[in-house]
């Protein structure tokens, strides 16, 4: 799947499920370190629940800054600087 195929997918069950558009906007709101280490630990206890090889790849994506910004987009919240704007770099 490509980035935007995985977006729409996303943005899509987040459609269905307040909760999940909840933690999505949360998750893609973190800054880059932060939430590459949050989805670390997410994506390990996936993998040892042996989760869908397509849950990995979303939560993969996830990592991803032009994911996470092309989802607050979509899902509306706080859009992450990118690096070179972030506070304090």
């Amino acid at each position: 799947m490509t980035a935007g195929d995985l977006v729409e997918v996303m943005v899509d069950v987040a459609a269905r499920d307040a909760s999940i558009a909840r933690v999505l906007r949360e998750i893609c709101g973190l800054d880059g370190a932060a939430r590459a280490a949050a989805l670390e630990l997410v994506g390990a206890h996936l993998r040892a629940q042996a989760a869908p090889g397509d849950v990995l790849e979303c939560v993969a994506a996830l990592g991803r800054d032009d994911v996470a910004r092309r989802l607050i987009e979509r899902l509306g919240g706080e859009a992450v600087p990118p690096p070179d704007r972030a506070p304090g770099g």
